[in-house]
């Protein structure tokens, strides 16, 4: 089984905190949408005879693209891929970005999930993230969303933010929770240079949140969602049960995905490409420019690695002998006996894990198993 993402890089306004690739020449949608059909067609091959099952719409605001356009690149995909068992058909949304008609014609395009960027239920908060809607426009569109027959619905919420505090994000969950969406994202503030909050840290106007901060607030997202129902099965995500993101987890188990458009990512199982066309130079490339790396066996066991302990169900000893060698699995059954031994590591039937406790050390816990250089 495998995946395919269709990047679509376009924002209407640059949010403060993201670094992802994006351009806000809106004019040049029509273009770009146009050459994603060509690169699905020179492309249909990167896969092999896998059968699709996700399609990942994302950006960028996919949104923002008219959902003809929209209906026309998963018509594409149908045509060129074997989607017999594709099952999972996401849009990222803005909630300013939907109505009742748009979302109507999504859900008879056959859109059976949206992920709503809604990031926090407070005005405040979002004008501070430069984000385009307000509290009430995000409790609206998920009940539209409901009411044009969606049963799939996520929503991301940021945490970490400085200066607003443990009283705000804690009214923003519940606001969450009133809506009873099937999934949260829930993603702590990561400030990156090139972006607004850099530039603005860089100048010193603006300091991270404390690690004390980070653990309390990371705790209360954790303790509020899971006591409500939600499975935290990801560092970063939260799932009503049976409504795990399939898309993102394919990601965490290392299946393959074929990535179209500007600065989209691919992986066929023993190498990455990613797409070295912006906005511009897309539109005309013959060919598409990419840059591949071949993926040694040290590699694919640290990608193992960093993708499982970052889920619920952590690392399988019987896998990596299986995939990696037996040595290599015993030498990470060694090397997790000192954080076992201090509870930061669980064990499972199958191997280890990182409690949900310490998924905030999870960069740290990992590093101590991964394979060396030699």
């Amino acid at each position: 089984m495998a995946g395919v993402y269709l990047h679509i890089p376009f924002c209407k306004r640059l949010c403060a905190y993201c670094d992802f690739y994006k351009s806000v020449r809106l004019a040049l949608i029509d273009e770009v949408v146009f050459a994603m059909h060509r690169e699905l067609l020179e492309r249909r091959d990167y896969l092999h005879d896998r059968k699709i099952e996700t399609l990942y719409f994302g950006g960028g605001t996919p949104s923002l693209v008219s959902v003809e356009q929209l209906a026309g690149l998963k018509r594409r995909v149908e045509e060129l891929f074997d989607c017999s068992s594709l099952d999972e058909v996401t849009l990222e949304a803005n909630p300013d970005d939907l109505n009742p008609a748009y979302l109507a014609g999504l859900r008879e395009a056959g859109f059976n999930r949206l992920s709503i960027g809604i990031q926090s239920f407070d005005d405040e908060e979002l004008r501070w993230m430069n984000r385009r809607h307000t509290a009430r426009q995000a409790e609206e569109v998920v009940r539209e969303a409901r009411d044009a027959g969606f049963s799939n619905l996520t929503i991301d919420l940021i945490f970490g933010v400085p200066g607003f505090g443990e009283e705000l994000l804690r009214r923003s969950l519940d606001r969450a929770l009133a809506l009873d969406v099937e999934h949260i994202s829930a993603y702590h503030l990561t400030i990156e240079p090139d972006t607004a909050l850099g530039r603005r840290e860089a100048r010193g106007e603006l300091h991270a949140v404390e690690e004390t901060v980070s653990e309390r607030e990371y705790a209360l997202v954790h303790e509020t969602l899971t006591a409500a129902g939600y499975e935290h099965y990801e560092i970063s995500n939260y799932a009503r049960p049976g409504f795990r993101a399939r898309h993102n987890s394919a990601y965490w188990r290392g299946s393959e995905y074929l990535g179209i458009g500007p600065a989209a990512h691919s992986f066929d199982g023993s190498s990455r490409c990613w797409s070295l066309d912006t906005v511009e130079s897309y539109i005309s490339a013959e060919p598409f420019r990419f840059e591949c790396e071949e993926l040694s066996a040290r590699d694919r066991l640290n990608e193992y690695l960093m993708t499982r302990l970052r889920t619920a169900e952590g690392i399988s000893y019987g896998v990596i002998a299986e995939r990696f060698g037996a040595a290599s699995a015993e030498r990470i059954r060694r090397e997790a006996a000192q954080p076992l031994s201090r509870g930061l590591l669980s064990s499972t039937p199958e191997g280890v894990k990182i409690p949900a406790e310490h998924f905030l050390l999870s960069d740290h816990l990992i590093g101590m198993l991964f394979e060396p250089e030699q």
